[in-house]
Formats: structure tokens, sequence, C-alpha cells
């Protein structure tokens, strides 16, 4: 196995396959299923899930919100999709922690690193919600820190794409992807691969970020196992 504990970074988005807004059911079953694979071959899986499908703290100030108000907004949107994913995947028989940066004891403990790290040690997958509990972070920030606090071997960013492109590959045809890329490359030529503070902490901490296509049936599993999939960002 190439990766035995895994952090999986979703975006909020993803969630809302077709829709305009919410969640589809028809993709948290798809990503419960990809988790499960992933845990079936022995692998430690911790999620951290984005909350752009029902709100977005950069949305706030646009409509006259106080900003920091907007990001715990965004953080609350967060925890309801964790919730969602939770239950999908405890409908496929995996046994889920559900960990929140902020105190909401009715639904999910409270973030404690060492129980944290226990509980993946049990083969239980660990849900991060409500980010880093802090406002002007992202999901993204919250994926590389909690990543290294629990000694992740790599941050996994599922997204649309199938890595990542010299342009966006949406837009440009001729866009050719990187199969392997340096931290410094990534810096050097201006790439979008996560918000500047997440991809210094994974720089700074040497923790490599494996971009890739999610939506890809297998495509999770066939990482883990040490396949070339997505591109890899490393020293």
């Amino acid at each position: 196995m190439r990766f035995k504990r895994i952090l999986l970074k979703l975006s909020g988005e993803s969630l809302m396959g077709e829709q305009q807004y919410g969640i589809d059911t028809n993709m948290l079953v798809q990503y419960a299923e990809e988790i499960k694979s992933a845990v079936d071959l022995g692998a430690e899986v911790a999620v951290v899930i984005g909350g752009g499908n029902i709100f977005r703290g950069v949305q706030a100030e646009a409509v006259g919100l106080d900003r920091v108000q907007g990001d715990y907004m965004g953080m609350l949107a967060t925890v309801i999709n964790s919730m969602a994913l939770q239950s999908a995947l405890e409908k496929v028989g995996i046994f889920t922690r559900l960990l929140s940066g902020i105190n909401i004891q009715q639904v999910c403990e409270p973030y404690i690193r060492r129980r944290a790290m226990r509980h993946l040690e049990k083969g239980r997958v660990v849900i991060f919600g409500a980010g880093t509990g802090n406002p002007y972070f992202t999901t993204d920030s919250a994926a590389s820190l909690r990543a290294i606090e629990i000694e992740a071997d790599v941050v996994l960013k599922g997204t649309r794409v199938d890595g990542i492109y010299t342009a966006d590959p949406e837009k440009d045809a001729s866009a050719v992807r990187y199969e392997d890329i340096t931290f410094e490359e990534v810096f050097e030529k201006g790439l979008n691969v996560m918000d500047m503070t997440a991809f210094t902490l994974c720089k700074e901490n040497n923790l490599p970020i494996v971009v890739f296509d999610i939506n890809k049936k297998g495509n999770l599993a066939r990482l883990i196992q040490g396949e070339r999939v997505g591109t890899l960002v490393s020293m």
C-alpha cells in the first residue's frame, strides 16, 4: 500500500451533482462507496469537506454581512455536509466519527488530536467538520492542518478534473497535465492547487498532495495501492 493514512479533501460544490444548490444523494452514495473501498484495503481515512454548496464565508461581504460572521456560517455549512457524509458512510457499514472545530456537542465530538488519531487506529473514518474553527481560514487550510496534526501520509484533493494542468482544461483544450510537480514549480508557475496558506503548510511540513478525479469510480483505491492517478505535488 502506497499510503496508509490519508486525508481526503472534498469540495462542498461536488456534493451538488447536477443540482444548483444543496446535496445530491447520488453523490453522497458515490463518495461513501469510494471511501469504503479505501477502508476495505486497510487505509486509515480522514475527510474534510467544504460547504460551498450551502454557504461560503466569502459570500458574506458581497451581501453586506460581516466577514467573520459569514465564515462561521460557512463552518456550520461544512458540519451539515459532514453529517450527511457520515450518514452515507454508516449506511454502507463504515464506522465513523465526526469531530468539529467548534463545539456542537449534540451532533459531533470536539476536535482533540489524540482522540482523532485513536479513532483512525481503530479503523474508523474520521470526518473533520467546521474547518479550523477560526474565521479567515478555508477548508483547504483545515485539510492541510489536520493532515499534519494526525501525521497523514498525504493530502488527497478530490476534484472533477484528473490532475493539475498547465491551464484550466475546462477552458483551454491545449492544457497539458502534469504527472509530478514540485512545490516550487507550482509557486513559480502560479498554478491554482490550494489556497496559499494551505499549500504553504504542506510545503513546510513536506506533506505531499495528490490532485485527482474523485468522480471516476475506483480512483481512490487505485491511488492508495500505488497506481499513477492524478498529479503528485512533492518536494
